[in-house]
């Protein structure tokens, strides 16, 4: 009989310090919001983690910056975003609500990174070699330059055939010269001043010079 008295005085006294026990811990409980927001602009930080420390668990916010979660009295909790800060919020026991809310602001932080450079060579002597072989192509003025040379414009002047068009043109001027002087002297190229100006020129420039075939 006594055996069956304690086992119920015993049973009695559990759901007791259970039921006070369950009390203290909802009485302790609170419901923690807030929305994270930048120092210099006032804007919400998306994403930002949440931790617990003494608890090891916690959350993120969302896009907005906001946040929400069950904590306890005294919890800390830690704010974390790439880019700010790492900041920590005590949660007071003085708390005589179930609700409670912040408006946590964090502070940007600047990380310096070491300076990288990245060469499509895996070595060095492979960049100087590749440098040294390095083919670089000529400006503009290197270019027109190529183009006015005398000897490859003479060159191309006697290599170059007469096409159907070119052979056109050269009837046609023919054909204005002689109707521009008809009914009238046409003047003798040999009494021209400015071809003998020109002949000079090329005699001068050696164009008459005898060249010796390959």
């Amino acid at each position: 009989m006594k055996y069956y008295q304690r086992l119920i005085t015993g049973i009695l006294l559990f759901f007791i310090c259970g039921n006070i026990f369950s009390q203290e811990i909802k009485e302790n409980l609170i419901q923690f919001s807030g929305v994270v927001v930048s120092a210099d602009s006032i804007k919400a930080i998306p994403y930002t983690t949440i931790l617990i420390s003494n608890a090891r668990r916690g959350t993120i916010c969302d896009y907005y910056g906001y946040f929400s979660f069950v904590a306890k009295k005294q919890d800390t909790v830690v704010f974390s975003s790439i880019g700010y800060k790492q900041d920590t919020f005590y949660i007071p026991d003085s708390i005589t609500s179930n609700r409670y809310s912040l408006i946590q602001v964090m502070s940007s932080d600047t990380i310096m990174l070491t300076e990288t450079v990245i060469y499509p060579w895996p070595t060095k002597e492979q960049f100087v070699q590749a440098f040294l072989e390095l083919d670089i192509p000529d400006d503009d003025l290197a270019i027109a330059q190529k183009n006015l040379d005398k000897d490859k414009l003479r060159q191309k002047g006697e290599n170059m055939r007469m096409s159907a068009s070119m052979n056109y043109r050269y009837f046609m001027d023919k054909h204005h010269s002689k109707l521009y002087y008809a009914g009238q002297t046409q003047p003798i190229t040999i009494l021209n001043p400015f071809a003998w100006a020109k002949f000079i020129k090329a005699w001068r420039d050696g164009d008459f010079k005898r060249k010796d075939k390959d």
